[in-house]
């Protein structure tokens, strides 16, 4: 599977223009890769404006995201801020080309920065088959809490969109390799650049990571877009030469 990560900086609070932006973007990438990843809240950046920004399920983003899969024949995903009844969600939407989706609401919600005071959190892990594929869809803060990323030998692939700040960049990437160690999986994670309406610097540092925990794309501070290839093949082959996963301690987690 041929993965794209756009690293961009994010207009702070402004849809429309956002999404002028990444349109120009995909518009290159036709039938060019399966799967192109966005950043958290690509369409807003990391705001607790929720009354201004929020939008019905199915909305604006949405529909966008569902014909830029469609005209560029590769699936998408990214979050923003999707609103039911008088609740607030972090949600990462996963668009097919032929307009199945998929979407997980963020569990861990950064309290440190207010998400957890307007924003309710998810209550389930969401897998996507894609492409011969399982990939677990996570957001950004949820990198910090292995428990709920631990592969119990139903993903492939551990997705991470983010707006992960400058100041904890080593924390970021320090993790996520060991999230792709510790469960034997690919692990992509998608990111930021810029500043945002508070003030707070990104320094982007998008990863492809194998089940090694080697570097196989990255970027550091500039507006890019990087490409990847994940190989069921070689995963399959590693977990059979090495088989941690079956060793695994068995657990239940309590929502």
């Amino acid at each position: 599977m041929k993965v794209t990560l756009v690293q961009s900086d994010i207009v702070w609070e402004n849809r429309e223009e956002n999404l002028v932006y990444f349109s120009t973007v995909l518009s290159g990438l036709k039938s060019r890769t399966d799967l192109v990843v966005l950043p958290e809240m690509f369409t807003s950046g990391f705001s607790m404006n929720t009354r201004l920004l929020a939008e019905s399920f199915p909305g604006p983003t949405f529909n966008w995201m569902r014909d830029e899969s469609k005209k560029g024949n590769f699936s998408i995903c990214g979050s923003y801020i999707a609103q039911k009844n008088n609740y607030y969600f972090n949600r990462l939407l996963f668009f097919k080309p032929a307009g199945e989706y998929y979407y997980y609401d963020k569990r861990h919600l950064f309290g440190m920065g207010g998400e957890d005071k307007v924003y309710t959190g998810g209550k389930s892990r969401v897998i996507v088959n894609y492409a011969d594929l399982r990939i677990n869809l996570q957001i950004c803060y949820d990198l910090r809490f292995p428990v709920w990323s631990r592969n119990k030998n139903d993903y492939d692939v551990l997705l991470y969109v983010a707006n992960w700040p400058e100041s904890r960049r080593d924390v970021w990437m320090t993790l996520l390799k060991a999230r792709a160690i510790e469960n034997q999986c690919y692990v992509i994670g998608a990111n930021r650049i810029g500043k945002d309406g508070t003030g707070l610097g990104y320094s982007g540092d998008s990863l492809i990571i194998d089940p090694y925990g080697k570097t196989i794309s990255e970027i550091s501070d500039n507006k890019d877009i990087i490409n990847g290839e994940i190989s069921l093949e070689k995963l399959r082959e590693f977990r059979t030469q090495f088989q941690v996963l079956k060793d695994a301690d068995d657990f239940v987690i309590n929502i």
